[in-house]
């Protein structure tokens, strides 16, 4: 998972790109980079490390220009250790070109080798956006046919991209001299929108917080399979590029990735949040009777909306049990077991009040690994709670997520192959209650009745892509890898690890 922005403007953009990537920064930890155009050149500035870290005074100075795009990065393929796969790419034809992608794609093998045997084309890492860079350049050079680049030309080009390409992604590119274009899968799985500043100034972005958040008007979500073309005059021309575009928007961003205050394809996520409380409160109901309930807690920070649903309908004290160290990168998306397993404490702090003595409902947006909520179950039993029951508003993680999310192998998810009652020992709670698949979907897809369904297939098992199971063994064998195989930081350590020893 990852965050992009793309700015076209009349004042220098380097500083509204900067702090758009700040508020996608839940996005992705790993890494960051901003590209500006000034004239016909191009300016960039990458590296490993939060956004803050990455651009200095002197960084920023460097970055002049009035068109620009950015990224932050969580990796799920390449090295996560590598400065060359921090994002944006470039290359230098046609016209010279620079990209920022949000997504995986599950056909990189076979593009990669065409690339080298028909398109003539070398990548030099092993990052599937930089694949996704070299396609979208080669299907450009095919359509311009060395004649002046035309806007049809560019929206050929991606339709072109969309025929052979497979997966998921979310793509801003700069074109040298003549503007920014910015395109999403067919299936609309990861989120894109855009908007203006009273100013004239074009932001296209993963999440509507980041318009909103520096002074631009969200205007609407790029549709799947749909283009749009950014003159350097701020001018958009919209395309659709596919040829049978369907809504099918990523169910995990509502779940746990997007902020809350983000509207993503017309949704709210915090009023998806509150929805998913609302239906998991019935489960809850049905499992554990609520005169046992003492207090709801949440188990920050994306379950605070469930949690706080649930516990109105409950007729419970919603209490803040656990006090979250904001200086701690958020777990799920932190590269590596040895990472994840010496957080939980670090980031999370029980407070005793809360617990002594008191049967508690700690909720959870979702239980992914298992270790984690195995360790915080201790915590509040440690922190004196007579009886610990836990509440997930997401149903069983039980199948590799092959679109971005790193979830690719089925052995390091907790709920694989267990029962309710072998998830439940595990982790160690008096009661297991997870969300209905079913509950999910109708609890979030009536906030837009447009949305043709949900990728969700880390829930139910269903690619909107059609992949193979062979596929996901070729995605998972290029998941991101160290430089050095004794750092246990990296998510290939993972491959084969029993689920005991994940997180």
């Amino acid at each position: 998972m990852c965050g992009i922005v793309g700015v076209v403007s009349s004042t220098p953009v380097n500083q509204l790109i900067y702090d758009a990537l700040l508020l996608l920064q839940h996005r992705g930890q790993d890494a960051a980079g901003i590209a500006t155009q000034q004239g016909r050149k191009f300016f960039m500035h990458k590296a490993k490390g939060m956004v803050k870290d990455v651009f200095r005074t002197r960084n920023m100075r460097a970055l002049p220009g009035n068109v620009g795009l950015g990224q932050v990065r969580y990796p799920t393929a390449g090295n996560a250790y590598s400065e060359e796969e921090a994002q944006p790419f470039y290359v230098n034809a046609p016209f010279g070109i620079v990209l920022v992608h949000n997504g995986n794609l599950t056909n990189a093998v076979e593009l990669r080798k065409e690339l080298f045997s028909t398109d003539h084309r070398h990548t030099n890492t092993d990052s599937d956006s930089e694949v996704l860079l070299n396609v979208f350049a080669h299907e450009l050079e095919r359509a311009t046919h060395g004649v002046p680049l035309q806007k049809e030309d560019v929206f050929n080009a991606i339709r072109a991209v969309h025929k052979r390409v497979q997966g998921s992604y979310a793509v801003i590119a700069l074109i040298a001299g003549h503007g920014v274009v910015a395109f999403r899968d067919p299936n609309g799985i990861r989120p894109l929108c855009i908007g203006r500043g009273a100013d004239g100034t074009v932001m296209v972005a993963s999440e509507s917080v980041a318009l909103e958040g520096t002074m631009q008007q969200l205007e609407r979500d790029i549709a799947p399979g749909e283009a749009v073309f950014i003159g350097d005059d701020g001018s958009l021309t919209f395309a659709q590029c596919a040829e049978a575009p369907s809504l099918h928007p990523c169910i995990f961003e509502f779940v746990y990735l997007a902020r809350p205050d983000s509207v993503l394809d017309g949704m709210s996520v915090y009023q998806a949040r509150l929805n998913l409380g609302e239906t998991l409160a019935k489960r809850v109901i049905s499992m554990v009777p609520p005169n046992e309930i003492d207090a709801v807690i949440p188990i920050p920070e994306s379950s605070r909306p469930s949690a706080m649903q649930l516990a109105q309908l409950l007729g419970k004290p919603y209490r803040e049990g656990f006090v979250k160290n904001r200086y701690v990168g958020r777990t799920f998306i932190m590269p590596g077991q040895g990472a994840r397993k010496k957080s939980v404490r670090q980031k999370l702090n029980a407070i005793g009040s809360e617990f002594q003595g008191r049967n508690v409902l700690l909720v959870d947006d979702s239980i992914v690994r298992g270790t984690t909520s195995k360790e915080i179950v201790q915590m509040a039993r440690d922190a004196g709670a007579n009886k610990v029951y836990l509440a997930s508003a997401a149903p069983p993680v039980r199948f590799p997520n092959v679109y971005g999310i790193d979830m690719p192998t089925a052995k390091e998810l907790v709920a694989h192959d267990r029962s309710l009652e072998e998830i439940r020992q595990y982790i160690g709670c008096d009661a297991l209650i997870y969300q209905d698949v079913d509950g999910m979907k109708n609890a979030i897809g009536k906030l837009n009745t447009d949305v043709h369904g949900f990728e969700a297939s880390c829930f139910d098992g269903v690619y909107v892509t059609g992949i193979t199971p062979e596929g996901i063994s070729q995605v998972n064998a290029g998941r991101v890898s160290t430089e050095e195989d004794e750092l246990d930081t990296s998510r290939l350590s993972l491959r084969n690890a029993d689920v005991t020893d994940a997180a």
